[in-house]
């Protein structure tokens, strides 16, 4: 079974399908990084040092007796390590156990406090996350660029930035982000986000492609009409309109059965999807079904249409 790819602006083939490590528990998630490349047939896993399992997903990679070489690694830099990026990857190199990333993420636009009460959620006595608010976004993209002359990362990208934040770093930068790393569905499509990447030759990637846990999207008339239509589970379709856009899809299992079908289904709606589905789709979040799950309460306004989470505010003095 082949995996599709995608072309990155640097000449990269990045996996289209690759496995999702968000949430998963590190206890859990050896087994499913090391079942999805030996026997799902992945190339692509995901993470991040802000996920907490960096160590058990190199477990897992080492116990799937995958050469590194056929395996495409992501990961990301943390906000409080914004001003220490080489720092980070180093840390996260070690967890993993290799000496190079395929691809390296800056995971949110928000450098937060290195020097606060946590190591990776800093809060303020009025029990807002601890923002370093004069952080230029600039000079963590300088560090990361320096990554890849260097040799430890062969591309770089960007996760959760809105045009604001990509307009804060593009203007000086050297390297053009490969990736953007978004929430992608059909329900919150961003396509005004995704023109605007696209005309900078910076390649979607979705995670919680199929929404969140118990996700209506998964029970979406239309979707389940035309999973129905083509003989495919709603999951197959939702991850095969994105690899149909030339949106990465990440989904994320710990359950051998979902992870491979996560693939094998992908792959087999890319296939089976016509213009009138794809269209369907595309126009899902306009008909009145527009829903964003992924909202941590930043105390900064990310630029993002369709954030209805309200701007946290203060709890104590």
């Amino acid at each position: 079974m082949s995996v599709p790819t995608i072309k990155l602006n640097n000449g990269v083939q990045i996996p289209a399908i690759g496995l999702g490590t968000w949430q998963s528990q590190p206890a859990e998630v050896v087994a499913a990084v090391a079942y999805a490349l030996k026997e799902a047939g992945y190339k692509h896993i995901d993470c991040a040092w802000g996920y907490n399992n960096e160590k058990e997903v190199g477990e897992g990679i080492r116990q799937s007796g995958v050469p590194r070489s056929e395996i495409f690694i992501t990961s990301k830099v943390w906000g409080t390590y914004h001003s220490r990026v080489e720092e980070a990857l180093d840390e996260t190199l070690a967890n993993i156990g290799t000496d190079y990333l395929d691809l390296y993420l800056i995971h949110w636009p928000i450098a937060l406090n290195p020097k606060g009460n946590h190591p990776a959620f800093p809060t303020l006595p009025n029990g807002l996350r601890d923002v370093d608010h004069s952080w230029k976004l600039s000079d963590t993209w300088k560090q990361m660029e320096a990554l890849v002359k260097k040799g430890k990362v062969k591309s770089i990208g960007i996760s959760n930035f809105s045009v604001k934040k990509m307009e804060e770093i593009l203007p000086s930068a050297e390297i053009i982000p490969a990736v953007n790393q978004l929430e992608l569905h059909p329900y919150n499509p961003q396509h005004e986000l995704l023109a605007y990447c696209r005309s900078k030759g910076i390649v979607p990637q979705a995670y919680s492609p199929l929404g969140s846990t118990n996700s209506p999207l998964l029970a979406d008339d239309v979707v389940l009409k035309i999973a129905q239509k083509h003989s495919l589970q709603a999951s197959d379709v939702l991850l095969g309109w994105l690899v149909v856009h030339d949106i990465v899809a990440l989904p994320k299992s710990v359950t051998p059965s979902r992870i491979a079908s996560n693939l094998t289904g992908t792959i087999a709606a890319i296939g089976k999807l016509d213009k009138e589905d794809i269209a369907e789709l595309d126009g899902l979040a306009a008909s009145g079904k527009q829903k964003r799950f992924i909202m941590p309460p930043w105390p900064v306004d990310l630029g993002f249409d369709n954030w209805t989470a309200p701007m946290p505010q203060p709890t104590a003095a």
